[in-house]
């Protein structure tokens, strides 16, 4: 099964040039994790995360409406192609210890977005997306307490 067939295509963004607080507000508006960056052309820039904003600006003792998503954002995530398998979206994840992939065309362009949940909810991949949320877990407690 490919990408395209389990991704959401209807992806919230926010522009580079966003304050922290706008990305916030998405966030919880979406009830979401993480915003794709994209500019006004939707090629993918980076990811903002609701850790990057508390990390990056909040206790780093900057203010959220003046501070730029550019500037805190992560850059250089892993993406995946719409027409990749789906099993390599799951080791892809475990490997890079992230729950969400943008999903990208050859130009760059984001086209959706594929999350563990996406994969879990489909019978095919449920153990790999469980073994890939294990492998997450296990390395986050890890850094966490032995850190």
């Amino acid at each position: 099964m490919e990408i395209k067939d389990l991704m959401n295509p209807s992806v919230v963004t926010i522009e580079p040039t966003s304050s922290a607080a706008l990305a916030a507000r998405l966030l919880g508006r979406h009830n979401v994790g993480a915003l794709p960056v994209c500019g006004a052309d939707r090629r993918l820039r980076g990811m903002v995360t609701d850790r990057d904003i508390v990390l990056r600006c909040i206790a780093a003792e900057e203010d959220p409406a003046q501070t730029l998503v550019r500037d805190i954002m992560t850059r250089g995530c892993a993406t995946v192609s719409p027409h990749d398998d789906c099993r390599s979206a799951t080791r892809l994840m475990a490997a890079r210890q992230v729950r969400r992939l943008p999903v990208v065309e050859e130009n760059g362009k984001l086209v959706g977005i594929i999350t563990l949940a996406d994969l879990a909810r489909s019978q095919r991949f449920d153990m790999e997306a469980a073994q890939a949320l294990g492998e997450i877990s296990e390395n986050i407690v890890r850094r966490s307490y032995f850190s």
